[in-house]
């Protein structure tokens, strides 16, 4: 297996991922904003470490070693000048599967990406493109990663590492801050992609994960029903062949948690089982 440091392409698998983790998303060490004094009477201490780190796992997978699904819709835009409107370019459709291992220091994130790109018009599953800054027809690839890198989980914060455990570069230690945010019947983090070194410089994520109220206070759930919300900044798609161009493309996606494999939608689901079977589940091997 080649050192994902020192492959670009393995740095590039690393930019697709749009829901929680990877390539995947992890959550950066910020601080915690002001809250009301009736908000901070009924959530947890979400100053504390401890908390934030149970409560960031139960929102973005679960305290339980077991697969947890995100399904994603949205759309790609186009920015190809510095004056120009960005325009629509390709929908997309995409499953996340994440694995929380229990490490004596807290938790190990693994898992898989797999996204197909769909017509705008017509939502079909796209296999060829007629790009129109390029004239040429590109074969469409599907955006599929994971599998080789994860996250360290812990009070003192998360940053990227190979399977087996070991720090991709000098990790910063800090006590675990979150963006935490409540109002009405909601909860909700934001917060940025951490992403491993060595990566170009356009790529970025910032994403809004919610759940209800009555499910975060509920201390005995260790997965928590929630949807997401995510916008992801990077180059452009690389079966545009498009690398030195001028431009870039930004995604917004949208999505939810599954309570099982079953709530993936069929037609995705047979595509994603037929041709990414070993994508499907982010048990470590």
């Amino acid at each position: 297996m080649v050192d994902a440091l020192d492959d670009p392409l393995s740095r590039r698998r690393w930019l697709g991922s749009l829901a929680l983790g990877a390539g995947f998303v992890a959550g950066q060490s910020i601080g915690l904003p002001e809250a009301d004094a009736a908000v901070r009477r009924e959530l947890p201490n979400l100053s504390d470490p401890e908390s934030n780190l149970r409560n960031i796992i139960r929102m973005q997978g679960s305290l339980r070693e077991e697969d947890t699904r995100w399904w994603f819709t949205g759309m790609i835009f186009a920015v190809p000048g510095n004056n120009e409107t960005p325009r629509p370019l390709v929908r997309f459709e995409g499953m996340e599967v994440y694995w929380f291992a229990h490490k004596p220091e807290g938790f190990q994130l693994g898992g898989h990406t797999v996204t197909f790109f769909r017509d705008i018009e017509t939502h079909q599953y796209l296999r060829e493109f007629k790009n129109p800054w390029t004239g040429r027809t590109d074969v469409v690839t599907p955006a599929v990663q994971g599998g080789n890198l994860g996250f360290n989980y812990s009070e003192e914060g998360i940053w990227p590492v190979r399977l087996d455990g070991s720090p991709m570069g000098e990790p910063k230690r800090a006590p675990l801050k979150l963006h935490w945010y409540s109002i009405g019947d909601y909860v909700w983090l934001q917060h940025q992609t951490v992403y491993p070194p060595g990566m170009p410089p356009m790529h970025g994520q910032r994403q809004s994960l919610f759940t209800r109220r009555q499910d975060f206070l509920d201390t005995r759930l260790d997965v928590l029903p929630a949807t997401f919300s995510s916008t992801v900044f990077m180059g452009w798609l690389k079966w545009m062949n498009m690398t030195g161009e001028p431009g870039h493309v930004i995604w917004h996606a949208a999505g939810a948690k599954l309570r099982s494999i079953d709530e993936l939608p069929q037609e995705y689901r047979e595509r994603a089982e037929r041709e990414y079977p070993a994508r499907m589940t982010a048990k470590p091997k």
